[in-house]
């Protein structure tokens, strides 16, 4: 008998020490604020640490290397440089993770997300040279199509290829989701574990605010019209212990034509904007490339399709809002998203 009870002195002599030193620690985080504007956005970075962990120009260079790879805005960029090749490049890791994930998304989705969209996004007038006088004629549209397609885009070692030297991609839906994981991963590696990241309004999250022990509270925007709203409105806000939160709309990059609104959001399969009910869609997902790729796909969907492809990916968690037939906004999600509500 005395000697369990030695034993379990032991125990719970270690388990105080354990606790004490847990919030000991906890106690000693700070928060760290940084926040910029880069890839044409802002950004917004807050991580608890005892130390400053990341600074300002080091946030800069990661951007600054993320865009020399991946902005189809700079001439330098690597995709930039594939883009005008008629066979390939040799692919940095950027290029590699990004074009290897819309793989997987395509194949996931159907080809509803295909990165070689770009002549599309070109023709249309929303890509680096912006709009034309006027819209294309259906012969355009069916000779851009031509060389639209994610299965032409190949990788051999490490080197991107294309089977059409007319091939060219864009990575802008994706690309953000990416940039959020990027500073995640840094501030990881240095021993960070609680941190919120938002890019453009793209999230990673992990951990809680510090000292208070809070879970992250993310606000989901009301579609606005104005790219530059001082004051969005937030219409529903979700409590992520760990994770990404990413939305793609079609309510403010848009031009009208008539009665209609021409979004930056194409179909790949039809070569014109996509027309549907949805207005914007919210994606949780384990990180924000994945995340920012699907969000791109329940946009090109009907939402009934979309909570079937969601049956068969529990990974995901979305919210909707959509229009009704009457011409009413209205909003719906997924059972998962609705319990993050509520925590």
């Amino acid at each position: 008998m005395s000697r369990f009870f030695k034993h379990g002195s032991v125990g719970l002599l270690l388990l105080l020490v354990v606790l004490f030193s847990f919030f000991r620690a906890a106690s000693n985080l700070n928060p760290f604020h940084l926040s910029g504007f880069a890839q044409g956005t802002t950004y917004h970075i807050t991580y608890y640490a005892e130390d400053s962990a990341l600074k300002k120009f080091q946030a800069d260079s990661i951007f600054h290397s993320l865009d020399s790879s991946l902005s189809v805005y700079k001439n330098y960029s690597l995709i930039s440089k594939f883009n005008r090749e008629r066979r390939g490049v040799l692919a940095d890791k950027h290029l590699k993770a990004v074009v290897k994930k819309a793989g997987e998304v395509s194949e996931a989705s159907g080809g509803i997300f295909d990165i070689t969209v770009m002549p599309l996004v070109k023709l249309w007038g929303f890509g680096p040279d912006g709009k034309s006088k006027t819209d294309p004629s259906e012969q355009q549209v069916k000779a851009a199509l031509s060389f639209v397609g994610y299965r032409k885009l190949y990788f051999k070692g490490d080197s991107l290829l294309k089977k059409d030297p007319r091939i060219t991609i864009d990575v802008n839906g994706i690309a953000q989701g990416y940039t959020v994981d990027v500073i995640a991963a840094f501030l990881e590696a240095k021993g960070i574990k609680n941190y919120l990241v938002e890019v453009g309004g793209e999230i990673r999250v992990k951990g809680r605010k510090q000292p208070s022990g809070a879970v992250m509270k993310i606000g989901v925007e009301s579609p606005s019209e104005e790219e530059n709203d001082a004051d969005p409105v937030l219409i529903k806000s979700i409590y992520v212990k760990e994770g990404a939160v990413t939305t793609s709309g079609k309510y403010r990059n848009f031009y009208k034509n008539g009665n209609k609104k021409i979004s930056h959001l194409m179909d790949p399969r039809t070569g014109y904007s996509i027309q549907n009910e949805m207005i914007s869609v919210t994606v949780l997902a384990k990180d924000g490339i994945t995340a920012d790729g699907y969000d791109n796909v329940f946009m090109g969907m009907h939402l009934k399709e979309a909570f079937a492809f969601l049956k068969k990916h529990p990974e995901l968690e979305c919210y909707f809002i959509y229009t009704k037939e009457n011409g009413m906004a209205a909003d719906t999600a997924s059972a998962g998203f609705n319990a993050l509500l509520h925590q």
